[in-house]
């Protein structure tokens, strides 16, 4: 019988159960993948939104969506930029600060089910390597 060993076979089944469990911490935080990922791209200050459209990779119909989300639940502002009229800057809020500290411990919980048979130093190891694939630019949609 052959197992099913190959790396990018066990990578997908972890990263189904991953997807799932990280989709469920931010859904119990009030939030989506893209509302908190927008978040943390905020929270070094204020953005243009076409910088946070080049950074994120998205449609900017798409951005509009979750800005508009996270506005409506006051994690973020946008504000036309005085320089120049045409411009919105984006602006993390205090409450999307806060809210940034939640979605960061939940998904510290998370990562903690996930992997919680590997030690620190394997985990490190295994955040270099999934970084190191993803910076090398092999790893597809497959969409």
């Amino acid at each position: 019988m052959t197992s099913m060993a190959q790396l990018g076979v066990l990578l997908a089944g972890r990263g189904a159960v991953a997807s799932s469990q990280v989709r469920d911490a931010l859904a119990g935080a009030g939030l989506t993948m893209r509302s908190a990922f927008t978040l943390t791209q905020l929270a070094d200050g204020p953005i243009g939104q076409q910088t946070l459209i080049e950074r994120l990779g998205v449609d900017p119909s798409a951005l509009v969506a979750v800005l508009n989300e996270l506005e409506g639940l006051g994690l973020a502002s946008r504000q036309r930029d005085p320089g120049d009229r045409r411009r919105h800057i984006v602006t993390i809020t205090a409450d999307g600060l806060t809210a940034l500290r939640t979605v960061e411990t939940v998904l510290d919980k998370a990562d903690e089910d996930l992997f919680g048979a590997l030690s620190a130093a394997e985990r490190d190891q295994l955040k270099r390597l999934l970084e190191k694939a993803s910076d090398g630019g092999t790893c597809g949609d497959g969409s």
